[in-house]
């Protein structure tokens, strides 16, 4: 049950009903108004702007719309009040009963409430994290881990098909640097003293890998040349990373469907298969490329190169896809994964990059483009950085110097459940703070506690009232006694519960999973308002001495508001706290 949505069909059958007695034009009827929440609580429980809608297509008044409408609707069981504002806005004052009745379909649907079929079964491809395999997940790395793993709950939640894919970054020169940072960790582990050049990977967690390679290799590689220990090197690390990898990321919950090896599609010949199919198109091209605009042209070597006309999609440029000499540029094996996507037959392709890739936005989607014939959906969300904040002193990170924050280091610091929760209080495209102190404080001012403590306290009140011998089962919950729950508080806490579904929608179409976490601080807050007026007003006192059916009302409104509270968390991969 949507309330918004229920309202809106009633509001567009009422256009139905104008449009056929002629006081309005036909052709208004897919008018693409809204129902929502109106913003100020005195303009009603529910406003929509459908007259102004209507009337911007039907060339007229709309407040005349607004008023024949009106007239309309007074007709409708559930609509106690209505009002026209400012232009033509209509604002909507629904029954009591109305609003009661969503706790019922609440206690009755569960977890299912809210659940949708938006997706109508389609199928995503997900892909997220894909950190280069040169060293364990950093807490940047956390945030586009939890917002991918959120997102894909949530789309599983609203109908789609997801699968959650890394793509492992084993094939560019960032693995040979770890090759040879190895194998100065591998000839330390033999006693020997190594100095580090400029772009190494001095982190210590290398350590543990030159002594494993010491256990395997022994000294057979120790003043061996490159060419006799790279390959056998960097094969070692990147099995040795991808453990650490999904270690760290089993501490925040996170769980991959697949993983794709940037290695595999170039020894499958992929990148040749892509590039035949963009060539059957007529994408590719021989041509020179205009020098960059941040070189002089004096500097500038004009030579030719394969190029793909991706400016025929949108594209700044065309891009380089190979070298004068042959070999690929570091562009074609992203063409050919995303042709390999493509392939496997998905709806959508969602991928979740850092900010640092911000410039690869418009070249994949100019390849997806083209390969899908610009029948795939593609979508790339940018994840802002985390500012690691710790006695108000903000830490600087770098892999390869070694000096970065652990996702692991962090998890035992605070919990995975507070991790999720705080890398999730931002919208993904602007920076976060991540304060060790301030995640841990128990207060009303870490929404991390506050929303946890508002379960808590539903199963605390639930508890005691079951102490008393009450049956505060789901089933004799949904019997409670309307008549009980009609003060404006207990209206206005189920009018927020009843925003559920809506929020559902737009954090799914928007595919923003923080909006979940927004409305859950919301909740929270509400919620404990509310349970706080109790102590100064008797009849919002949850468990009453001498009423056993004002408390089971009273009941029913908090375990309604504990199954949303649970839902919602368990979608964004933190745990109800039953107890704190």
């Amino acid at each position: 049950m949507d309330i918004f949505s229920d309202t809106k069909l009633i509001v567009a059958d009422k256009i139905g009903e104008l449009i056929k007695e002629g006081t309005l034009p036909k052709g208004v009827e897919d008018c693409p108004f809204s129902v929502e929440r109106p913003k100020n609580n005195e303009h009603g429980e529910i406003s929509t702007n459908a007259a102004l809608i209507v009337a911007g297509k039907a060339k007229t008044n709309p407040r005349q719309i607004a008023s024949a409408l009106v007239e309309k609707l007074g007709n409708e069981d559930n609509i106690g009040k209505l009002s026209i504002a400012g232009p033509g806005f209509i604002n909507f004052v629904l029954t009591p009963d109305t609003w009661q009745e969503i706790l019922r379909v609440i206690l009755k649907k569960q977890d299912d409430y809210g659940r949708s079929d938006i997706g109508r079964g389609s199928r995503v491809n997900l892909e997220f994290v894909s950190a280069n395999p040169t060293g364990p997940l950093h807490v940047g790395h956390a945030r586009g881990a939890v917002y991918g793993d959120a997102l894909g709950s949530l789309l599983e939640y609203s109908g789609y098909e997801v699968t959650r894919e890394y793509y492992v970054n084993d094939g560019g020169a960032q693995v040979d640097t770890l090759a040879r940072s190895v194998y100065l960790r591998y000839l330390e582990a033999h006693g020997n003293k190594i100095t580090f050049g400029p772009d190494s990977y001095k982190g210590d967690y290398l350590v543990t890998i030159g002594l494993k390679l010491l256990e395997e290799y022994g000294d057979k590689y120790v003043d061996q040349p490159e060419q006799a220990w790279l390959a056998v090197f960097r094969e070692f690390a990147i099995k040795e990373m991808m453990i650490l990898i999904k270690e760290d990321l089993h501490f925040i919950n996170v769980t991959m469907d697949q993983y794709v090896h940037e290695k595999s599609i170039v020894e499958t010949a992929r990148i040749d298969e892509a590039i035949k199919h963009l060539t059957e198109m007529g994408l590719i091209y021989k041509g020179v490329l205009e020098p960059p605009k941040a070189k002089r042209s004096e500097d500038w070597e004009a030579r030719e190169q394969l190029l793909l006309k991706s400016t025929e999609y949108g594209d700044d440029v065309d891009r380089p896809i190979q070298k004068s000499d042959g070999s690929w540029t570091y562009f074609a094996p992203d063409i050919a994964y995303h042709y390999d996507k493509v392939s496997r037959g998905y709806d959508e392709l969602i991928n979740v990059f850092g900010s640092d890739h911000g410039g690869y936005v418009k070249r994949l989607t100019a390849v997806v483009d083209a390969l899908s014939n610009g029948n795939m959906s593609f979508v790339i969300k940018l994840i802002q950085q985390v500012n690691v904040i710790s006695q108000d002193e903000v830490l600087k990170m770098s892999k390869r110097a070694g000096n970065f924050v652990l996702l692991r280091d962090a998890v035992m610091a605070v919990g995975s459940d507070v991790t999720r929760f705080v890398m999730l209080m931002r919208k993904n495209d602007v920076p976060l703070d991540f304060n060790f102190e301030k995640v841990q404080e128990q207060s009303k001012d870490n929404p991390v506690f506050y929303v946890q403590y508002a379960h808590a306290r539903v199963c605390s009140l639930l508890n005691r009232a079951h102490e008393r011998g009450l049956d505060v089962s789901d089933p004799a919950l949904e019997d409670f006694t309307r008549e009980h729950l009609l003060e404006p508080e207990h209206i206005y806490l189920i009018r927020k519960l009843a925003e559920w579904p809506r929020i559902v929608e737009q954090a799914t179409m928007h595919r923003e999973p923080h909006r979940i976490i927004f409305y859950l601080m919301e909740v929270a807050s509400v919620f404990h308002g509310f349970w706080s007026m109790g102590k100064e007003k008797e009849s919002l006192r949850i468990l009453q001495e001498e009423d056993t059916e004002k408390t089971l009302a009273g009941l029913a409104l908090v375990r309604s508001t504990g199954i949303i509270v649970a839902q919602g968390l368990r979608i964004m991969g933190v745990k109800p706290l039953t107890e704190m």
